[in-house]
């Protein structure tokens, strides 16, 4: 019996209560008073810092060698966030055999936001709770807040309340992820912070100071792509499956995150293994990455959206705007009432 079931049975009774709660409709967000965590202020701060630091040595004394590792180990630790930590265990929306479960949870580890029986958490509960109080990064309180602020201040009581109901059943049972939650100290730590530095030093003797602080540029990188998918992409963009979210399409983002900044739509349909819209992949390299899985036999089962039912909810709920271009075909929404299709031969 993993260790957390009966506590997480425990927890479910507690959301027959929430009836008795006011419901939470987005954007919503409530004047709250900001418990500061000070420990986490200057964490975040010296790994910012370091970083500046770290782009200052790029262009000085780093050697060419290291500016490509970080970027290559930066790329790593994104893919098992975005293939990982959100498209496989927080919206199950594909299976992975067990050896692409424990490549994905050491990319995860790179990364190092959080185990990922945490990150799933946070994830599952800001898809619930989207936008409001509940929502760990409500973005309805601004860009800073649900960029970084949201790490930098206790959690708001709707947030604790409200994710203390989130079915993570499936999570606690994985013994992948128990693993990385027993031993995220060393496991993580290793990964993230000591590998990294060591690479650079033993391979091609780059100094201590460059790679330390290089892997600080690599680390905030990382952070603040995904960061960017909470604030940007639930602020700029246009909405073509439901303007009446605050999630949008911004291409930026998806350059940044491999393919998770087409956020609309993957609110709109959360389930879907490739998260953007009628297979557009030329941002996503995430999904790829599942397909190439797929075609080794480790991935399997992806959920996807029919396109006649991407069509037909951007048509009735979307703001009218282009959503698919692919080079064969571009589908316009001039008018919400009527698509028209273009074939580009």
């Amino acid at each position: 019996m993993p260790p957390n079931t009966e506590t997480f049975k425990k927890l479910k009774i507690s959301e027959e209560n929430l009836e008795q709660f006011p419901k939470l409709v987005a954007p919503q967000a409530a004047p709250r008073k900001y418990e500061i965590i000070y420990i986490n202020v200057l964490t975040f701060s010296y790994w910012h810092l370091a970083a500046f630091y770290g782009i200052y040595l790029c262009f000085t004394s780093a050697k060419w060698t290291s500016v490509f590792f970080v970027f290559l180990y930066c790329t790593m630790g994104e893919v098992g966030v975005t293939a990982g930590s959100h498209r496989l265990w927080s919206h199950k929306s594909y299976k992975a055999k067990l050896p692409l479960q424990i490549i994905l949870m050491t990319l995860s580890s790179i990364a190092f936001q959080n185990s990922v029986i945490d990150w799933v958490r946070n994830h599952r509960t800001h898809h619930k709770y989207s936008d409001t109080d509940a929502d760990p990064h409500n973005a309805t309180r601004g860009f800073f807040f649900s960029h970084i602020g949201w790490l930098l201040v206790r959690k708001h009581s709707q947030t604790k309340l409200r994710g203390k109901t989130i079915d993570m059943s499936d999570i606690y049972n994985n013994s992948v992820l128990r693993f990385q939650k027993k031993y995220a100290i060393p496991f993580i730590g290793t990964i993230c912070f000591v590998l990294p530095v060591l690479i650079p030093m033993y391979c091609w003797n780059e100094s201590f100071i460059n790679a330390w602080h290089l892997n600080m540029l690599r680390y905030c990188l990382s952070l603040n792509f995904t960061f960017l998918v909470n604030s940007a992409a639930h602020l700029y963009g246009n909405k073509p499956y439901d303007k009446n979210i605050l999630p949008a399409e911004n291409k930026a983002v998806s350059f940044l995150t491999l393919g998770e900044g087409f956020h609309n739509y993957h609110h709109t349909f959360p389930w879907d293994y490739r998260a953007a819209e009628l297979g557009n992949n030329k941002l996503n390299l995430t999904t790829k990455f599942i397909d190439f899985f797929a075609w080794v036999g480790w991935a399997y089962d992806m959920k996807t959206v029919s396109d006649d039912m991407i069509r037909s909810r951007a048509k009735r709920t979307g703001d009218g705007s282009i959503i698919w271009d692919d080079g064969k075909e571009t589908i316009e929404m001039g008018d919400v009432s009527d698509a028209i299709v273009i074939k580009n031969e």
